[in-house]
């Protein structure tokens, strides 16, 4: 593998952990919606990740490429029917004090962020690496 090559599987995983940390903090900040947009209660989402053959990461033609990089496939939603929670004072109750709340549970959410955080940390630290074995590499050309 190439410096290159290298560099782009670590960019890959930048994005991928960038998009957890935004899924995540999504839904940290709507665990207590009631209804988003579209009227309904917000659904936890979690992002789908695969592995992305190298030939389509840079168009290459070359088919004995093994996988190497990393992408969100989709971005999947939650189809529970969220948690039911008795306060007949809120604004958005049924007739019976219930309110549905989306099913969002925020220790599972912060693992989510710390787990993302150190996923980007190690590709930072990946790209960091390649940048000074390139140097080194001319250094000693010189």
């Amino acid at each position: 593998m190439d410096f290159f090559s290298a560099l782009n599987v670590s960019a890959t995983g930048l994005a991928a952990e960038r998009t957890r940390v935004d899924i995540a903090a999504s839904n940290l900040a709507n665990a207590e919606s009631t209804h988003g947009p579209d009227g309904q209660v917000y659904r936890r989402r979690d992002p789908v990740m695969a592995a992305m053959p190298f030939e389509q990461q840079l168009g290459s033609m070359d088919h004995n490429s093994q996988p190497v990089g990393v992408q969100v496939v989709e971005v999947r939603e939650d189809q529970s029917g969220g948690k039911r929670v008795y306060s007949p004072g809120h604004p958005d109750a049924d007739p019976q004090g219930f309110v549905t709340l989306p099913d969002v549970d925020p220790i599972h959410e912060v693992v989510n962020l710390v787990s993302a955080q150190r996923g980007y940390d190690a590709n930072a630290t990946a790209i960091e690496t390649l940048k000074t074995m390139a140097q080194r590499a001319l250094d000693i050309t010189k």
